[in-house]
């Protein structure tokens, strides 16, 4: 069994202790509260904050920082459930219910930036898991994170589906006079049904739209992710349209859009929700995923020449989810050639991006 009934720490008001969570390393305590009903969160001290991204990556960016791992926003379709396996527990629920919370992170991340080796690269927050997740609301982890990347002088990016993102608006705009910052919001859902069903733990639609329409207020250039579009839910021209529409009016300047992808862990999870939520498009989804991790190029190339021109028409620069299979194959190609890694950051590389 993994839990038992472990008490670590000292409780505070309205919190109570959870079982402990076995075998995690540098697990400070494991604490549940009224306020996030259903989730453990489980504050560990992190050994690292900087992580490499693999050179066979097709990712903008060689590092990022992620101080959640798991996500109260539960996405059914969430590519990175599998990489709560690496902690025994499952994609399924436990990635949803049960957050590592890195509690020490930014003095960890700030460390590792006063490096000499430190080349100031661009380091990506939200990667995996959001770091504007609920859970961020309680530990305030990002403040610490974004000062710890100005005064080192390192270019930051944050992509996120949380409207907390708001709270650190003008911080960000005093980091903006000194370093590049970059900002994405992700919302894949226009229709408030679908969206509640499919991503629970979000805020809605309407709200992240209104905090994208914030930031552009506050001087950021704001990209929307019109991903993932799912296939028969999302895809139609009618529901492309409407979704263009609302991001334009809300002031963002570029989207960037892909269809679904489902990654070993998020398959199972998101087939199971197609199977009893949308039984009609069960074999369809099969049919495009029951072998592969992406939809069918034709299906890709077809809806990428529905989007431009409306793209076009509302104004929006445009790109396409980086993360397919060419551009993966590509990438592989060139992770063959020699890299260097400077010794005083020679990080171990992780099988996602933590």
């Amino acid at each position: 069994m993994r839990w038992s009934g472990q008490q670590i720490g000292a409780e505070s008001e309205g919190q109570q202790q959870a079982p402990a969570l076995l075998g995690l390393s540098g697990l400070v305590r494991s604490v549940t509260t009224p306020e996030f009903q259903g989730v453990t969160f489980h504050e560990v001290t992190a050994k690292s904050a900087l992580n490499r991204v693999p050179a066979a990556s097709s990712m903008p960016f060689e590092w990022t920082v992620n101080p959640y791992r798991g996500c109260s926003h539960a996405c059914v379709y969430c590519f990175a459930r599998s990489s709560h396996r690496y902690l025994d527990l499952d994609a399924g629920a436990d990635f949803d219910q049960q957050v590592i919370v890195k509690v020490n992170v930014a003095d960890v991340l700030r460390a590792e930036l006063a490096k000499r080796s430190w080349a100031r690269d661009l380091v990506a927050l939200g990667t995996n898991t959001d770091p504007y997740q609920r859970a961020e609301g309680r530990y305030r982890l990002m403040p610490g994170i974004i000062d710890a990347l100005a005064e080192s002088g390192t270019p930051l990016s944050i992509l996120t589906k949380g409207t907390l993102l708001r709270r650190d608006l003008p911080q960000l705009e005093r980091v903006a006079e000194r370093v590049p910052v970059d900002i994405s919001m992700s919302i894949a859902v226009f229709d408030d049904a679908l969206q509640k069903a499919v991503e629970p733990g979000t805020p809605t639609t309407a709200a992240r739209l209104a905090t994208v329409r914030a930031a552009t207020d506050a001087g950021f250039r704001v990209t929307v992710f019109l991903m993932p579009i799912m296939p028969w839910l999302t895809d139609s021209d009618a529901q492309l349209d409407e979704a263009l529409a609302r991001i334009a009016e809300a002031g963002a300047a570029r989207v960037i859009f892909g269809a679904l992808h489902l990654r070993p862990g998020a398959k199972e999870w998101f087939l199971e929700w197609i199977q009893r939520e949308h039984p009609e498009l069960a074999i369809g989804y099969r049919r495009f995923y029951g072998n592969s991790s992406y939809a069918p190029a034709a299906y890709r190339k077809h809806l990428a020449q529905r989007l431009r021109p409306l793209l076009i028409r509302h104004g929006l620069d445009s790109q396409e989810d980086e993360d397919q299979p060419e551009q993966r194959q590509r990438a592989v190609a060139a992770a063959r050639r020699p890299r260097s890694v400077p010794a005083a950051l020679d990080l171990t590389l992780q099988p996602s991006l933590f």
